[in-house]
């Protein structure tokens, strides 16, 4: 069985050492009350909750999984699951970040990203029930009508209802042109769709009375393709117009999938029968709407690679502290034990580093994040918004497409501590192997996250983003430059922006040339640029450690991740270099 200690000393270091949030947030409209002291007891209190309710059934939600009747077309979750879920209604967390006039707290969003992370890392499984719910309510905040908000988006904050939303369908996987659902009018204000999505996380569940599905389908005089798509609110249940539930609409689960990992989390097979739905936002711009969720829901899957990570390493760096096995190649560190412990080992220390240094260079990257969207929303200058709207959208690629990848790794390597023992059910390391795969795929796969990076944040948006974060790296390698403690990261952050700007402008060239240039190199661009932003938010910390009041061994485990991370991980960035050097060229047709 695994453990689960909320990482709060981590999240605070990150939060207020690395990134100022304090200062950051208090200065925003209505942030006044934003102060370290609040958000300190809200970490608290989802540190608990995490620890305390939704950690001990990981592996046993993982072991039953959902259940299926086929009879009802109903899905029951695991033992626990709904019980879990009333106490974090009960607590105000599907609220959260939501505004007040909603029944919300209307705490940053940085709050709610490092909420989650706490909640992912206790069970992945489970908190893909609310997390959707989340991105339905800001699609719905952003894109529905008054009475729309009322009936649909109140009760999910409540966390009375969830919600869920339907893109994908058997045909139509990342290219939603060719989706076919359709939506008919009925004459009397409301539409009935039909067709059928797949791969609908928490699509039918027992653990609220209702679920509001945002539906993607096309109206019958739609233009073809995306530019034909519109939104649609379909709920599980009809709603009347006082709120009251009425008879159950015409959409179903018609399957539940048999999956590699999250067990806990039903994904389903939606049918969409003639079922009454209700068009949000304008004809034919539903593509727009979604990606309202679909950004926030990259960002989230991001932070879920950060939480695999961060439960993968608490466990791997226990064992390697007490399995003894072995000794040490200069000699026994404990003579009076029958082997020495694995953490004596080199590679042993290389394997638990490289997660280390993996999982806070992450967590101060989707903090980040979180934060431009704090600034972006509520900054008091307009100039300030934009800048910040523009970091994120440049951001969200790396934050998504990077930090799923290297949690991926992290999670083998816990494995690999462990040895065959990992490879035992019974252990536990072998679910966060399952559970971290899809992360690499949902919300976008790691090809279409490269291919944003560079085709759109890069060329389409003229690397607007990119250029705020070079500036910012600059600024910083400026301001240390004269820091002795700090010229091991310095130096080669340096020499790594500057080259990243060169390949950026050849890379532009080249694709200007040959449109096949772009997915030649995209994926070593991506990784190219994780890397090295990974590196920046490492040397921050080192940083900050200096200038913090944290305690010494934690001050100097920030610099020694730090320095491990530019000595043994950086250098992979000149592979990638040479890899989107080389060119379409080296990608010859296949028959």
């Amino acid at each position: 069985m695994t453990l689960y200690k909320a990482p709060l000393d981590d999240q605070r270091f990150a939060l207020f050492d690395v990134l100022d949030a304090e200062t950051v947030l208090t200065r925003l409209e209505g942030g006044e009350g934003h102060t370290r002291d609040l958000l300190d007891a809200v970490l608290e209190e989802a540190g608990k909750l995490s620890e305390q309710v939704l950690a001990p059934l990981n592996e046993s939600g993982d072991a039953e999984g959902c259940h299926y009747d086929k009879a009802s077309a109903t899905v029951t979750t695991p033992k626990g699951f709904k019980e879990a879920f009333k106490a974090f209604a009960e607590g105000g967390w599907a609220g959260l970040t939501m505004p007040e006039k909603f029944g919300g707290q209307a705490l940053p969003a940085v709050m709610g990203t490092a909420t989650t992370e706490l909640f992912q890392s206790g069970n992945l499984a489970w908190s893909l029930y609310p997390l959707l719910s989340e991105g339905a309510c800001h699609a719905m905040e952003l894109h529905g009508s008054e009475e729309q908000q009322h009936l649909y988006l109140k009760p999910i904050v409540e966390g009375r209802w969830t919600g869920t939303m339907c893109l994908t369908e058997p045909q139509a996987g990342s290219d939603l042109g060719l989706l076919k659902t359709r939506a008919e009018p009925d004459g009397q204000g409301a539409y009935r769709l039909t067709g059928t999505k797949i791969f609908i996380s928490a699509g039918e569940h027992d653990l609220a009375e209702n679920i509001v599905h945002l539906v993607l389908a096309r109206l019958p005089d739609a233009p073809p393709g995306s530019r034909g798509i519109s939104m649609f609110i379909v709920p599980k249940f009809k709603v009347r117009a006082d709120g009251s539930l009425g008879e159950r609409n015409r959409v179903s689960a018609g399957a539940i999938e048999h999956k590699m990992g999250l067990h806990g989390c039903s994904t389903c097979v939606m049918n969409f029968d003639g079922a009454e739905g209700y068009l949000i936002g304008q004809p034919n711009k539903g593509l727009a709407a979604m990606f309202t969720m679909m950004n926030a829901a990259r960002l989230a899957v991001g932070v879920q690679g950060l939480a695999l990570a961060e439960r993968a390493l608490q466990n791997s760096l226990n064992y390697a502290r007490e399995r003894l096995q072995g000794r040490a190649l200069s000699g026994p560190r404990y003579p009076d034990k029958p082997a020495d412990p694995l953490l004596v080992h080199p590679d042993v220390r290389r394997m638990l580093l490289t997660q280390r240094a993996i999982v806070e260079a992450s967590r101060s990257l989707v903090l980040y994040a979180a934060l431009q969207t704090d600034i972006e929303a509520r900054a008091k200058d307009t100039a300030e918004r934009q800048k910040a709207g523009e970091l994120l959208a440049f951001l969200i690629p790396i934050a998504k497409g990077v930090v799923t990848e290297l949690a991926q790794e992290c999670v083998k390597e816990a494995l690999q501590v462990y040895g065959g023992h990992g490879y035992i059910v019974e252990n536990g390391m072998e679910q966060f192997v399952r559970d971290a795969r899809i992360i690499t795929l949902y919300e976008g796969t790691t090809g279409i996250q490269a291919a944003d990076l560079l085709g759109r944040k890069i060329l389409q948006l003229k690397g607007v983003g990119f250029r705020h974060f070079l500036a910012e790296i600059e600024a910083f390698c400026k301001t240390h430059a004269a820091d002795e403690s700090l010229r091991g990261f310095v130096g080669p952050l340096a020499a790594g922006i500057k080259t990243w700007g060169e390949l950026t402008l050849q890379l532009a060239q080249r694709i200007q040339a040959n449109p096949e240039e772009l997915g030649a190199a995209a994926n070593d661009y991506l990784y190219y640029s994780g890397y090295l932003t990974l590196g920046y938010f490492l040397a921050r910390g080192a940083a900050a450690a200096q200038k913090s009041h944290v305690p010494a061994p934690l001050r100097q485990a920030k610099h020694d991740t730090a320095m491990f991370y530019f000595a043994r991980i950086l250098p992979r960035i000149h592979a990638h270099k040479a890899a989107l050097e080389a060119g379409v060229a080296t990608l010859p047709e296949l028959a």
